[in-house]
C-alpha cells in the first residue's frame, strides 16, 4: 500500500485551486510505475516523495499524466503543506531535478497556513515560433515580447490587453500540441493585479488551474518589460475560467553589486497555501 494525500493548492478553500496528489513515501516505486500511477490519478501533477540523496530533507519526483518534470510549482508547494503536517521545522528543503529548493513554512499551531518557495532562477530568450503560437491561441499580437523561460518546464508568455480578451480565448489545442515541451501562459492586468491562463497539451494539460512554476518567471517578465516593479510582490489569479480560482504571489529580486546587469535576477519567490481534501491508499498488489 502506498499512502497518498490530495491537496488543493494556491487556495484556502476546498475544491478551488489546483489539486495535486502526493505519495508521501514512494520507496519501492520505479519511474515507469510512477508514470503509470500519475496517469491513473489523472491530475495535472502527482508527486512522489523519496529519501534525500544530497542536501535536502526529502527528494521528490514530479509527473504529469504524460511525462516527468524536473521542477514544478504547485506540486512542490502542495507537497510542502502536506509534509509540513509532520515536519517539525519552519524550513523544508526538497531535492528536485533543478536542484534543492527551500520552502519557508508559516504555521498556526501545527497547521501550515502559507508557504514561500525560492524557485530556480530561469533562463530566458525569444520564442522562435511566436507567430505560430499566436495563431494557435487565436490572437494577433502580445502586449510584451513573446519569450520563453525555463526553470524546469518551458513557459512562454503572451500578454493580452484586457481580462475580457483573456477569458474569451479558445485556443486550438491540436495546434498548441505541436509546440513541444512548452506551456503557453497568457496574462492580462486586472484591478491592479494579474489574471492568467495556461495551456499545455504538450505536458498533457489542456488548461491548468494554477501554474506555480510560471508565476516566478511572470514576475521577471513583467519587470523586464516595465509592466511591474522589480522586488514588487505581484498577485496572480488563475483558474477563474475553469471554476478553480487560484491565487499566487510572486516576487523577482534583481541582481545587485557592480557586476549586476539590468536583466540579472538574484532570487525568485512564489508564495501561496493549500488545503488537504483527501487521503487514501494505492494498492499495487495486483501488478
Amino acid at each position: 500500500m502506498y499512502r497518498y494525500v490530495v491537496a488543493d493548492v494556491f487556495t484556502e478553500q476546498a475544491l478551488q485551486g489546483n489539486p495535486v496528489a502526493v505519495y508521501v513515501d514512494a520507496r519501492g516505486l520505479d519511474g515507469t510505475t510512477m508514470q503509470r500511477v500519475a496517469r491513473e490519478m489523472n491530475l495535472s501533477e502527482t508527486v512522489f516523495v523519496l529519501p534525500a540523496e544530497a542536501d535536502g530533507d526529502v527528494r521528490v519526483r514530479i509527473f504529469t499524466p504524460v511525462n516527468e518534470l524536473p521542477f514544478a510549482g504547485h506540486p512542490t508547494l502542495g507537497t510542502a503543506v502536506v509534509l509540513g503536517e509532520t515536519h517539525r521545522g519552519d524550513v523544508l528543503t526538497m531535492e528536485t531535478g533543478m536542484g534543492t529548493v527551500p520552502f519557508s513554512l508559516r504555521r498556526a499551531g501545527s497547521r501550515v497556513t502559507g508557504v514561500t518557495m525560492a524557485q530556480p532562477v530561469p533562463e530566458w530568450g525569444p520564442y522562435p515560433e511566436a507567430d505560430l503560437l499566436l495563431k494557435a491561441l487565436g490572437v494577433t499580437t502580445s502586449t510584451a515580447p513573446v519569450e520563453v523561460y525555463r526553470n524546469g518546464p518551458r513557459h512562454v508568455y503572451i500578454g493580452l490587453p484586457t481580462v475580457t480578451e483573456l477569458s474569451a480565448l479558445r485556443p486550438d489545442l491540436l495546434a498548441l500540441a505541436e509546440h513541444l515541451d512548452m506551456a503557453a501562459n497568457c496574462f492580462a492586468p486586472w484591478n491592479g493585479e494579474w489574471r492568467a491562463r495556461m495551456f499545455s497539451p504538450a505536458y498533457g494539460v489542456a488548461e491548468d488551474a494554477a501554474t506555480g512554476s510560471a508565476a516566478g518567471p511572470l514576475a521577471i517578465h513583467l519587470a523586464r518589460h516595465g509592466l511591474a516593479d522589480w522586488d514588487e510582490e505581484i498577485v496572480i489569479h488563475q483558474g477563474v475560467e475553469m471554476g478553480r480560482h487560484s491565487v499566487m504571489r510572486a516576487r523577482a529580486i534583481p541582481g545587485t553589486g557592480p557586476d549586476a546587469q539590468l536583466d540579472t535576477v538574484d532570487r525568485v519567490e512564489v508564495s501561496g497555501t493549500a488545503v488537504v481534501v483527501a487521503r487514501g491508499d494505492l494498492d499495487l498488489s495486483g501488478l
